[in-house]
């Protein structure tokens, strides 16, 4: 019997959650099928570790308005003769780029569109044609796939408000090669490493330097909580607000280690920026505490990896993900969460971003982690239920999801 010939189609396979999710995918999808993944250039970012060597269209993005068109139509072309050259039966896109390219490219392979984040609280989609991007053009492309796959429930009730037919969408969350992150996880510190877990007690936070992740109140948050107590924080990831972040540290009176001018580790650091880290587990796995402070997200892979590595969290309750990863089934609270809420798993946190409710959500920030500090049987405990939480995503049972999602596309 023939083996189904899937495509993997993504912007590029740089150091983010979906590039990781697209190979951690397609290694578990070979046992059983042939899968290629392709991207739009290779310059614009192949870093993510592996033997596969990704197939690349080799068309550029940038430009002005005709240039992007002009793109576009590069893109769609050559995906097109690439899928006829291949064979191929499934092409499955992961972010909005590829979404169009997969749609326009259609022939005569089934077509899946795999959203990773969130749509409607997505801060980086603003003004009118970040509307019409979502609220138009997305659902027209939605309608020329065979499935919808989101990574979120939340994700999925988002499409579904928007006019996507919800029979036609499946939420499948992001998987994990559990085994792989504790193995990683036990991996030694070199010396100077280690000396950033000793003395106070450590919270560490992951994730590109970026809007979404809102690092500027993580920042704030710690200030207030160095106030009370001895705390370190340590900051792993790199990305655009690298200055900013790095002079607000500095403003509150905070000293400060950094790889990017050799100063990973002044005199007794209050917060380290560790830059991007092949294995951040290692460092994960030895904090005590791990905060995320997110204005939204789709299926946040760094807080699942925490997880697994058995470090207590604490998380905003953003729009999608943390609350079904830490709680399945658990209903939001009417409007917005204001106090801390347990689950066996980890804490839910008020979200840190409305000028009108700041200062409150970050007294009961401060005071939460405070808490927690204070208290190791309960950290034990929640790190106890994070991995036993964690395992539902587990990467074989992910996988045969996606396995029984394919085989029922392609039997119409």
């Amino acid at each position: 019997m023939a083996r189904t010939r899937v495509l993997m189609l993504i912007t590029e396979l740089s150091m983010g959650g979906a590039a990781r999710m697209v190979r951690e995918l397609s290694n578990s999808l070979r046992q059983d099928m042939d899968v290629v993944e392709a991207v739009f250039n290779h310059a614009d970012g192949v870093d993510f570790p592996g033997s596969q060597v990704p197939t690349s269209l080799d068309v550029g993005g940038g430009g002005g308005p005709v240039a992007k068109v002009m793109n576009l139509a590069r893109r769609v072309s050559r995906t097109r003769r690439l899928k006829r050259l291949l064979k191929i039966d499934v092409s499955i896109s992961h972010l909005e780029g590829a979404h169009w390219v997969d749609v326009l490219s259609r022939d005569r392979e089934k077509v899946i569109l795999c959203m990773h984040g969130s749509i409607v609280h997505n801060g980086d989609i603003r003004g009118a044609g970040g509307r019409l991007r979502s609220r138009v053009v997305l659902p027209l492309i939605c309608r020329r796939a065979d499935r919808i796959v989101t990574v979120s429930r939340g994700i999925a009730d988002e499409l579904a408000s928007l006019g996507v037919d919800r029979r036609r969408i499946v939420a499948i969350p992001n998987g994990f090669d559990l085994s792989s992150i504790e193995r990683r996880a036990s991996e030694a510190l070199t010396p100077e490493e280690g000396k950033l877990l000793d003395g106070p007690p450590v919270l560490i936070a992951t994730g590109r330097l970026a809007a979404q992740k809102n690092h500027a109140a993580l920042l704030d948050v710690f200030a207030a909580l160095r106030r009370r107590r001895p705390c370190r924080l340590l900051i792993a990831g790199d990305g655009p607000l690298r200055s900013d972040l790095l002079q607000q540290a500095h403003a509150l009176g905070l000293t400060v280690g950094e790889p990017w001018t050799g100063q990973l580790q002044p005199a007794e650091p209050h917060v380290v920026f560790l830059g991007v880290q092949a294995n951040p587990f290692r460092f994960i796995t030895r904090a005590d505490l791990y905060v995320m402070t997110s204005g939204w997200e789709g299926f946040p892979l760094a807080l699942c990896e925490a997880m697994a590595c058995g470090t207590p969290v604490v998380t905003t309750d953003c729009a999608t993900g943390p609350r079904e990863i830490l709680s399945d089934g658990a209903s939001a609270p009417p409007g917005k969460l204001v106090l801390p809420e347990h689950t066996p798993a980890g804490v839910l946190m008020p979200l840190l971003h409305d000028p009108a409710t700041y200062r409150q959500a970050r007294a009961c920030w401060a005071d939460l982690l405070g808490d927690l500090l204070d208290k190791p049987e309960q950290r034990a405990a929640l790190a106890r239920g994070a991995r036993d939480r964690v395992k539902a995503f587990g990467q074989a049972a992910i996988a045969s999801r996606w396995e029984k999602l394919i085989r029922e596309v392609l039997a119409g």
